[in-house]
């Protein structure tokens, strides 16, 4: 190897070589100097070229456990997904077993996300890697690019240990005595371990949750939906985050139900009263230009149709808020001395100049006194909502707690806010005609996990002592 004394000396040699050579020695000086830079930007070159960042490896699944069944999944980024090697392999007990290779035919999908990263996505649990055992693993995956010029190779390892359960859950029911009646709710009281399990009650593709109630015991609020078959699966379940799960069937009867029709005419009175100023509190809503004979029934089709069901959505959203804990006691209360003007699952089909032009189902209670009557709260519990609500107009949400809500739609005025604390009682405001309101009156729904339940159950007395405080006596709880 030449060093800078070495260079040194050849410098001397060409500059006493002038007069031998006949050269000035300026332009030696001149070329050496161009030799020299060349080669550092030869240097340079090299050493960026052999720079860079190696690819980047994200495991995004699975998360802590893994279990019989489940999915490994992997983001890999690097320039134009150009990789010279992707490997994943599992570690336990010693042993390493691989899990995919480039080079290599396996049970895989390969997706381009963009155009610098993939998502490679398998089978991952004892069903797909048989060599899998109870206990901790580690999931190790190492991924190499060429660098500029490929004049290196740039590499990453990442790893992740997770936990191997391979042992469903347990649950067990220590209530008796469930019957469900069509669009109605009950209560079921339940042992799941372990304490890391998510738990609850499946009524067919519907999961309602847990919530606990001290010890190891849990309870489950759930119902079977007015538009549910009556021979809908209702089991209680638990599940951990490795996918295993335990359920079972503990429903002694469903019973069902009649629910009523009815038929609604519209006229252009009412439309034009209710649609404008729904449309005023609905910035989002896609509103078709009126039809030319100037009435507003294709406005208010939208808003019976796309707000009712955002509505639904959002109300449903609420359910995430509820308490951990019971915040009620006894029987919910009805609005006092108020006339039934319209039942739960009411299917109402509408009619406007005698054609049949929407159907929709009323999953509430409409109760009327007089005009601007106060408004109470049913029972204890913590105000969600004290605002505007599509089609509900004003209207104030209760919660009180473990998935049990109640709603009050159409009112004049508001008495309380969100966040507020209430009592069975209190008032929450006036009853009205805003929104969907063909009068003055108050809709009232009480909600289980979001869902519309039957109330009349709810304002029954032997019906809360019966399925909720002696499943919870019982229960020692």
């Amino acid at each position: 190897m030449h060093t800078a004394d070495d260079a040194h000396r050849v410098l001397s040699d060409l500059s006493g070589s002038k007069a031998s050579c006949g050269y000035d020695r300026s332009v030696i000086r001149w070329l050496l100097l161009l030799v020299v830079v060349a080669v550092a930007a030869l240097a340079g070159t090299y050493v960026v070229a052999g720079r860079g960042a190696p690819p980047r490896i994200t495991i995004d699944k699975p998360g802590r456990l893994v279990g019989v069944a489940g999915t490994l999944e992997v983001t890999v980024e690097a320039p134009a997904t150009r990789l010279s090697s992707l490997t994943m392999v599992l570690e336990q007990n010693g042993r390493t077993t691989p899990l995919f290779a480039l080079d290599a035919t396996q049970e895989a999908t390969v997706t381009a996300i963009d155009a610098n990263r993939l998502r490679i996505s398998r089978p991952l649990g004892k069903a797909a890697v048989p060599a899998l055992q109870a206990g901790t693993a580690r999931i190790v995956v190492s991924a190499s690019r060429p660098s500029f010029l490929k004049l290196r190779t740039l590499s990453s390892l990442t790893s992740k240990d997770v936990q191997v359960r391979l042992d469903p859950p347990r649950v067990a029911v220590v209530s008796a005595k469930h019957y469900v009646n069509h669009g109605g709710s009950e209560l079921v009281v339940y042992r799941a371990t372990p304490p890391d399990v998510r738990s609850g009650v499946r009524v067919g593709t519907i999961e309602y949750p847990g919530f606990a109630i001290g010890g190891d015991l849990q309870a489950a609020f759930f119902a079977l939906l007015h538009d549910q078959p009556l021979n809908t699966p209702i089991r209680v379940f638990a599940r951990d985050d490795a996918d295993n799960e335990a359920n079972a069937a503990f429903v002694d009867n469903v019973f069902e139900k009649p629910f009523k029709k009815s038929r609604i005419e519209l006229d252009d009175r009412f439309l034009n009263r209710v649609v404008p100023e729904i449309l005023q509190h609905s910035p989002g809503l896609s509103t078709p230009p009126p039809p030319e004979d100037g009435n507003t029934l294709a406005l208010f089709l939208q808003i019976n149709g796309e707000l009712r069901a955002t509505n639904n959505n959002d109300i449903a959203a609420l359910a995430s808020k509820t308490a951990s804990t019971r915040l009620w006691n006894g029987p919910f209360v009805q609005l006092g001395n108020s006339k039934v003007e319209a039942s739960f699952a009411d299917h109402r089909t509408y009619l406007y100049k005698g054609r049949e032009v929407d159907q929709q189902n009323h999953l509430g209670f409409d109760l009327a006194v007089t005009a601007n009557v106060p408004v109470v709260a049913a029972n204890n519990g913590v105000v969600l909502n004290a605002s505007w609500l599509g089609i509900f107009g004003n209207c104030v949400i209760i919660d009180h707690g473990m998935g049990v809500q109640s709603l009050y739609g159409h009112l004049s005025s508001f008495d309380v806010k969100a966040g507020d604390t209430v009592v069975k009682g209190q008032p929450l405001g006036r009853s009205g005609m805003t929104g969907l309101a063909g009068g003055d009156h108050l809709h009232f729904t009480m909600l289980v996990a979001g869902h519309p339940v039957n109330p009349v159950e709810w304002w029954d007395a032997h019906w809360i002592a019966d399925r909720v405080d002696r499943k919870l006596r019982e229960a020692g709880r």
